[in-house]
């Protein structure tokens, strides 16, 4: 293959640095007084999330039961969890382990609440009944009945000393409840239907109340009289309703502003402002073009002034209160199936994602902050990237594709813009491919209707060249209608996927009819049909810098083709199942694939080799996305899951260098050791490089030096009674200490040698020795406390009673050699006295 002329070297190593997980599947928010956290429920579990980043700080792990509902200390030292399994459990929020658990209620608790003390909780349930209990203690204090039906909603009053609380049903009534009488003080009846929402007013000490419901309106109560105030009608069902903090500047016009003030939310999917004095609307949202959520809670953060809209697609979205309910941020609890992505912005540290929803989705992949895009009225199916990062095209199953414009360092709300839309398929809109040029000039989409189109991008050069007046114009002319230069049929079936040639001059479709096709893009005309996949191309990419191009099938293959003659140059096999995507890296010299078997793999060209595996999903992978530098690859599926890989190559080959490096250190040091017979060093350094081999040769040699010198000893007759009084079990008493003084890996480490010496008849001395001297230093309990003992010791002792009783058949056979010689001395002992006799003379001669 051929290079630009600056050599790269071949990836070989990928590892996942970050992920892009679900956070929050529906149901209970919170969030600490401090907003450092917050709490989210995915499935049963509960997720703590950094504030700040969105990242997953710790896991609650439920009782396999949908958590219900659940409340967060005042004090942020503890969270109170109810699931399905009407068991109530305290959690530690500084351990993140489970207190204490009980059963609550006959019935799931649907509400809870935490008084300001941090000391009771109220528990609100299905079976109609609320409970009040000692959190620390864990037992129940009061036990109130009345309701009718469900009890939708707990509220203790803020004023300590008062000990009240208020518990709304589906009833519509309100009950007032005295802690310290335990009686019901008082039945307020307004609601003709759930009341979803109890709040306090914070500057009269609770002087006034404000409830509401699905029925469509929002009551204010006094407290002290307990009569209904005002009624304020909505005209919507309302899911959450609260006070802002008294004389909060809301940023709306001098005649708008108030000193208390009243936000909604629900089925419109929108925040509403309202005069609590007065009753007035002070402020609407303007909601999002497409956008068809609704909100199912809204949480208000005191310190940092934002509402968190809870949507019903699980997303978080933050509203500044004090700049008329600008957004500010969006956390996306779940993402279903990743269907496409592409590396945006300048900087390529954003992933525009498409999944089953009809937002554009554009992930920081830094903070994990997402901006939501609306535009398409269905799901997106797939989405493309210029090569400036600031332009993308989307298609989708509302017959349309969008081209959108990116700039991540305009406002919230100007990041990600719609400046145009193409409408004149017929069906969904499933692949679409931008230009390449700097210019983006055109853009081809392929459909479900089996056509292709061409769109002229000229009219938009003018909001390509200039972006920051992008959102005026926009705004005031709406997108651009694009128009198609020609259209004609491709295929015979579905077109999965389109790529245009870096040069711009031609085009090639992959389809569901086992066929990719080249074409021209200035005509439209076919120039060549790429045939030889055995089941539908599911995706074809260019190569950079060669006249090839690659294309994936269901038939579990990767091809590559001539585009001279359209012939096959190599086939690539080793995935399981279908295979999905296809990038070129390494400069056209290696390719990426993804497929159904949920497996990544990494081939060079050269030789079709696989070369490396990557095994993390869990589901099919239909899509990757690879950054211009080829530093970052981003993989999703159908498991929900964006996974971030980092080429690692550079560093393990480094790693690798300073390994050998480094061995080759050690290995010097141990021979210099070995050299001036310092077995102590020795022994340690053999140890830690883990090589059994070398350490049996120091302990051979050693007691072989030890033996050796005591013949020698023995022969000049010298005294030996001081090694007698200081026996070395190893030869050395300096090898003894060493291996008395192993740390317990070490130990471990020691024991695995003599578990495989012990094996070997030749080897069995040593092990023996080496054994016997480890028992006599270690106490049963050092040994027994080892991760493997278990296994060495049924390991080493089958050998070590196999090469015992071979000792003891080879005693028993020298008592015979012992008998004979006794034997021959008492039959003929004169014959001994001359043979005695005659060694001494030939000794003499």
């Amino acid at each position: 293959m051929s290079g630009d002329g600056e050599r790269m070297t071949a990836k070989s190593c990928f590892d996942c640095v970050k992920s892009i997980e679900s956070v929050y599947t529906g149901g209970c928010v919170a969030a600490s007084k401090d907003e450092k956290r917050l709490f989210t429920t995915c499935n049963e579990d509960i997720f703590v999330l950094d504030m700040a980043s969105g990242k997953k700080i710790a896991e609650l792990k439920g009782d396999t039961e949908i958590v219900t509902t659940f409340a967060v200390k005042p004090d942020g030292t503890h969270l109170v969890a109810a699931s399905r399994s009407m068991q109530i459990s305290i959690w530690d929020l500084a351990t993140f382990k489970t207190v204490r658990s009980f059963k609550a209620h006959e019935a799931p608790v649907i509400a809870m609440d935490i008084d300001a003390s941090s000391t009771l909780v109220a528990t609100g349930s299905a079976d109609s009944t609320v409970k009040v209990w000692d959190i620390d203690r864990g037992y129940c204090t009061h036990n109130f009945k009345g309701h009718g039906g469900l009890v939708t909603s707990v509220k203790f009053h803020p004023n300590k000393d008062k000990l009240c609380l208020v518990t709304a049903g589906d009833d519509g009534m309100i009950r007032i409840w005295n802690l310290g009488t335990r009686k019901c003080e008082a039945v307020l009846e307004s609601h003709v239907s759930v009341v979803r929402s109890i709040d306090f007013t914070d500057d009269d000490d609770g002087a006034h109340m404000v409830t509401a419901g699905r029925d469509s309106v929002v009551n204010i109560w006094s407290w002290k009289r307990r009569s209904l105030l005002r009624t304020i009608p909505v005209y919507e069902t309302i899911e959450a309703a609260g006070l802002l903090a008294t004389n909060t500047q809301t940023g709306l016009d001098a005649g708008n502003n108030c000193a208390r003030t009243i936000y909604t939310g629900g089925e419109k999917g929108v925040i509403r402002l309202w005069d609590m004095d007065t009753g007035k609307e002070i402020f609407e949202q303007k909601k999002e073009l497409n956008a068809k959520h609704a909100f199912v809670d809204v949480q208000y953060l005191r310190q940092s002034q934002h509402l968190v809209g809870i949507t019903n697609d699980q997303n978080l979205l933050f509203y500044a209160a004090t700049k008329k309910l600008e957004r500010v941020r969006q956390i996306v609890g779940y993402n279903e199936e990743i269907i496409d992505m592409g590396y945006v912005g300048q900087g390529q540290v954003h992933l525009a994602v498409a999944t089953n929803t009809e937002q554009l989705r554009v992930y920081n992949t830094e903070d994990l902050n997402c901006e939501l895009a609306y535009g398409h009225s269905d799901i997106i199916l797939c989405v493309n990237v210029h090569s400036k990062g600031s332009i993308v095209a989307t298609g989708s199953k509302d017959n349309t594709a969008l081209i959108w414009l990116v700039n991540m360092k305009a406002p919230p709300n100007q990041r990600v813009l719609c400046v145009a839309t193409a409408v004149g398929h017929a069906k969904a809109v499933g692949a679409v491919c931008l230009a390449q040029g700097a210019s983006c000039s055109f853009m081809i989409t392929g459909s479900e209707d089996r056509t292709v189109k061409m769109w002229d991008l000229s009219p938009l050069s003018s909001l390509f060249d200039s972006p920051e007046r992008t959102a005026a114009i926009i705004s005031e002319s709406g997108p651009v209608k694009l128009r198609s230069t020609y259209t004609f049929q491709a295929h015979e079936k579905d077109i999965n996927s389109i790529c245009v040639a870096p040069n711009d001059g031609i085009f090639a479709t992959g389809s569901q009819d086992k066929t990719a096709k080249i074409w021209d893009v200035a005509s439209g005309k076919a120039l060549g049909t790429l045939q030889g996949h055995r089941r539908g191309v599911w995706n074809v990419a260019f190569s950079p810098v060669d006249r090839v191009i690659a294309t994936t099938s269901g038939d579990r293959t990767v091809k590559l083709w001539s585009l001279s003659d359209f012939s096959c140059l190599k086939t690539f096999e080793g995935h399981t199942n279908s295979v999905l995507c296809v990038e070129f890296l390494t400069k056209g010299t290696q390719l990426m694939t993804t497929g159904s078997d949920g497996l990544i793999k990494l081939w060079n060209i050269k030789d079709a080799e696989c070369v490396l595996t990557l095994d993390k999903h869990e589901s099919k992978i239909w899509t990757l996305a690879k950054q211009h530098t080829e530093a970052h690859i981003a993989t999703g599926g159908a498991d929900s899951v964006i996974y971030i890989w980092k080429d690692t190559t550079q560093e393990h080959i480094d790693r690798l260098h300073m390994e050998e490096a480094k061995l080759l250190e050690q290995q010097q040091a141990l021979d210099n050791f070995l050299s001036v017979k310092d077995y102590r060093n020795a022994i340690n350094l053999a140890l830690s490089l883990n090589q059994p081999h070398r350490l049996l040769t120091i302990f051979q040699d050693v007691m072989m030096a030890t033996e050796h010198r005591h013949l020698l000893s023995a022969e000049d007759g010298a005294d030996d009674s001081a090694q007698r009084d200081q026996p070395a079990i190893m030869g050395s008493v300096s090898v003894d200490q060493v291996i008395g003084s192993l740390a317990p890996d070490q130990l471990e480490r020691l024991l695995g040698y003599v578990r495989n010496w012990n094996t070997n008849g030749k080897f069995a001395r040593i092990a023996q020795a080496t054994l016997y001297c480890v028992l006599t230093q270690y106490t049963s309990e050092v040994i027994l406390s080892l991760p493997s003992a278990k296994d060495l010791i049924s390991a080493i002792q089958p050998y070590s009673e196999r090469h015992f009783t071979r000792l003891d058949n080879l005693l028993t056979d020298s008592f015979i050699v012992d008998y004979t010689l006794h034997a021959m001395d008492s039959v003929n002992p004169a014959g001994m006295e001359a043979l005695t006799i005659g060694n001494d003379d030939s000794d003499y001669e």
